[in-house]
């Protein structure tokens, strides 16, 4: 049974092309934007042999979601668009140190853009945000596993600013609108291929994110792999974090996008120990927040080792000193997301690992 018409900006990305999937397969129709920024245009071709006979139809324009011109064409051709998620941002912390005007630019005028048209040319603004764990920057040890309600601490990159800027954006646009509803979901890290090895994590670039450097490492392209600090304040001294399937991911669009659609209120949040900003769009039913992640944390070199063991690959590493921008280590307590939108990712991390390996293998 067809459920209506969304817009996925960042089709081709990450985490984009595999949402893409997933809503198709549970009966969405799917309009995909993307500039090619951080993908290729042969990723259309790609998504299209996964769906198949997927119920969903998939349909693709190339777009800027930053220049309001090209993006107002795409609501024109499609007018019956009823609701959005968005991906569409610039994503690498460590780079965003270094250009921020970049990041501050697209991250945050693609989604103004997003919001005014969802608003004037949609059938429904909902819109599905792509957001981050960054924006609890680095949590107090007894916050951990981290809950919705924990501190929102001020990011240490312009990449975690955006995000939490985008977040008080919605909010406030929710307490202004009445016809919008927002759902944004904080997510940790994502990780992996879909089983097609078909589509997958392509950086353009040396890359940003740690196991498409382990990949491409264990295939010969890279040298070595450099672990940034082993003299952190946890168990074997590397950064902690949850790594989380990128097709459990974007299956929990579906059901956030399910959430918003079915005209559901949010329940009310409790005040009590709750140091959200946000208690305005709250109290209106229309703002939502999610984490998306494991619930368990991982070290980087565990990761590696996971890796090693998987794979049977070896894989040349060495410590080097800390990065700029990283935090110690946080982990996610999902346990809201998997009662609210009846979602879970229960993807074991060596069936990740290798799903990411076939894919750097497929790349050859």
């Amino acid at each position: 049974m067809k459920k209506g018409l969304i817009l996925i900006t960042g089709a081709t990305g990450y985490i984009g092309s595999h949402t893409v999937v997933e809503l198709t397969a549970s009966g969405y129709d799917v309009v995909g934007v993307d500039n090619f920024y951080n993908s290729t245009d042969d990723i259309v071709g790609r998504i299209g042999k996964i769906i198949g006979n997927n119920e969903g139809k998939f349909y693709f324009e190339k777009a800027d979601c930053s220049d309001p011109v090209e993006f107002e064409r795409v609501f024109e051709k499609y007018p019956n668009i009823v609701g959005a998620i968005h991906f569409a941002a610039c994503k690498a912390v460590n780079e965003s140190v270094h250009k921020p005007l970049l990041y501050y630019r697209n991250n945050i005028v693609s989604l103004l853009n997003l919001i005014r048209l969802m608003r004037e040319r949609a059938q429904t603004a909902n819109i599905v945000f792509s957001s981050s764990c960054t924006v609890y920057g680095q949590p107090e040890m007894e916050e951990l596993p981290i809950k919705e309600t924990a501190v929102l601490r001020r990011p240490l990159t312009p990449y975690g600013k955006t995000k939490q800027m985008a977040e008080e954006i919605l909010s406030d646009s929710v307490v202004a609108y009445e016809n919008m509803n927002v759902c944004a979901l904080r997510y940790f890290n994502p990780i992996g291929a879909h089983p097609s090895a078909l589509i997958g994590e392509l950086p353009n670039g040396v890359p940003q994110n740690l196991v498409p450097y382990i990949t491409q490492t264990a295939a010969g392209i890279r040298d070595h792999l450099s672990v940034f600090g082993d003299d952190y304040d946890t168990p074997d001294g590397s950064c902690i974090r949850d790594y989380i399937y990128v097709v459990d991911l974007a299956k929990a669009h579906v059901k956030a996008m399910d959430k918003l659609l079915g005209r559901e209120k949010a329940a009310p949040v409790p005040q009590e120990n709750n140091n959200s900003p946000y208690t305005t769009a709250e109290a209106t039913g229309r703002w939502r927040v999610y984490n998306i992640g494991t619930g368990k944390g991982v070290s980087v070199l565990e990761l590696v080792k996971e890796f090693i063991k998987v794979t049977g690959v070896n894989l040349k590493y060495e410590i080097v000193g800390r990065r700029e921008g990283d935090i110690s280590q946080v982990w996610a307590d999902p346990t809201k997301s998997c009662k609210e939108l009846n979602w879970s990712a229960d993807t074991p991390l060596g069936d990740v690992l290798l799903s990411a390996w076939r894919w750097q293998e497929a790349l050859k």
